[in-house]
């Protein structure tokens, strides 16, 4: 789980570096980081439920080889499409790899037990929030051996290494007590549903918006209609149970995560493209501009976690979101007001605020969603909550990076014209990642003011 949420950080702050030397265009870009997250949304619901038939131990060591070594491939990739197939595979490799981890700790942990494995899983993403930034501008500037930003992907290898082994003599190995069976008629309904869906959203902008992209769109709603159909006849071992949906706490979470991650995950895209490209910043300045983001997530993810969640619940996550609200709303306010004067330091108090906003949030969200998770789902209910943040992250690259990407100067890069005008661009396409987490906002009202196990302290 380390493995997947640093990839993206790293490969972040290294898209202006790949464009340089690959001459990739914008779309490709962000290809390279929505085709990672549509092919791991597509593979993690399949994903979770194939470790609750055939092992969880099992099914993540084999995911963890092959994310291994699809890493090697992307470091070697010559060309933008090589690169977008590598990380394409390392998308499905991901997609067997995440779901086993919330299962197990589903598994190895009694009700009463499990609050404190779950939330902190949900704290990793605040710390590889800070260290994704870091390490990729380090390993990008360094250039060793003159591999300049492929070592970001590299870099995985002897972390694979050591996660292989460790899983190996260390993970017990768990399945669904009851016999399932794959659903590949669900299989395949759901990822024609989303590839209909999320294709167009990454690939319209370049080609022009045609008639086909919305005529796609257009036509996963009845896909998505007919999986659904299909889910309620499966009472034997349906590939995503509806039944899942019945708790508020699911539904609520899944929401927040689909919503929130979808509109930050846009952000963090836009943002380090806006720095290196609209402000000239080089890739460490970038890097380093960023992190404050991740330090306070990382601190207030462990404050939310070890002091507030038993006592507040549910307010913890609505303030949160309120607070990434205003962090955005600041960075808005900063780019839009300063243009071409804009700093690293003008930028660090909504950064802040932002990063406190989500480590209050996001670290609690899984606890909440799979509290009351029967144990035999519990590998279908992580796949479920995986697929639909990954599928929020491509939605949110594609939406956010094509309103950023259509606002953006034309022209040689440089000056203080090109860097107001790269300001304004930034702070308008910043509206959506508002709106997406004032709805998530909105949306964690269905979450239970404690989740399942936790007692409210006196």
């Amino acid at each position: 789980m380390f493995m997947d949420l640093l990839d993206g950080g790293v490969l972040n702050v290294a898209l202006p570096e790949i464009q340089q030397e690959m001459g990739a265009s914008s779309a490709a870009l962000q290809w390279m980081v929505a085709g990672y997250a549509l092919s791991f949304a597509l593979g993690l619901i399949t994903g979770g439920r194939l470790g609750d038939i055939y092992g969880r131990k099992r099914v993540f060591v084999i995911g963890m080889a092959l994310f291994t070594l699809t890493s090697v491939l992307c470091s070697v990739a010559q060309s933008p499409g090589q690169l977008v197939a590598a990380r394409v595979a390392q998308g499905l490799a991901a997609s067997l790899m995440v779901p086993q981890v919330m299962a197990t700790i589903q598994v190895m942990y009694a009700p009463s037990e499990r609050g404190r494995p779950i939330t902190a899983a949900g704290a990793l993403y605040a710390i590889t929030s800070v260290l994704g930034p870091i390490i990729g501008a380090l390993l990008t500037e360094s250039d060793i051996a003159g591999l300049g930003w492929r070592t970001i992907f590299l870099v995985n290898v002897p972390v694979g290494v050591i996660a292989l082994i460790a899983a190996i003599r260390y993970v017990p190995e768990s399945r669904s007590e009851t016999a399932v069976r794959l659903d590949l008629a669900g299989v395949l309904l759901a990822g024609l549903a989303m590839l209909l869906l999320l294709y167009p959203l990454v690939a319209g902008r370049e080609a022009g918006w045609p008639a086909w992209t919305f005529v796609s769109m257009a036509a996963s709603l009845p896909v998505f209609a007919i999986f659904v159909a299909h889910q309620r006849r499966k009472v034997d071992s349906p590939l995503v149970p509806l039944s899942l949906f019945r708790h508020g706490s699911f539904t609520g979470g899944l929401l927040i995560l689909l919503l929130a991650m979808g509109g930050v995950v846009g952000f963090f895209l836009v943002f380090t493209v806006y720095l290196q490209d609209g402000l000239g910043y080089d890739v460490m300045r970038a890097g380093v501009t960023g992190i404050w983001w991740g330090i306070a997530s990382s601190v207030f993810a462990a404050l939310a976690i070890n002091l507030l969640a038993a006592r507040m619940g549910r307010l913890v996550v609505q303030i949160g979101l309120l607070t990434v609200v205003a962090g955005l709303l600041g960075l808005m306010w900063v780019t839009r007001s300063l243009d071409a004067e804009v700093t690293p330091g003008s930028l660090v108090v909504p950064l802040l605020l932002g990063g406190a906003g989500m480590g209050f949030a996001i670290s609690l969200v899984f606890d909440f969603a799979l509290s009351s998770v029967p144990l035999d789902d519990a590998g279908a209910a992580s796949g479920v909550l995986n697929a639909f943040q990954q599928a929020a992250s491509a939605v949110g690259i594609a939406v956010v990076g094509a309103l950023f990407f259509a606002l953006m100067p034309t022209g040689e890069p440089g000056g203080a014209e090109w860097a107001a005008d790269s300001s304004d661009a930034f702070a308008t396409a910043m509206w959506l990642p508002v709106g997406m987490t004032l709805l998530a906002f909105a949306a964690s009202f269905l979450l239970p003011r404690q989740a399942a196990h936790h007692d409210t302290a006196p």
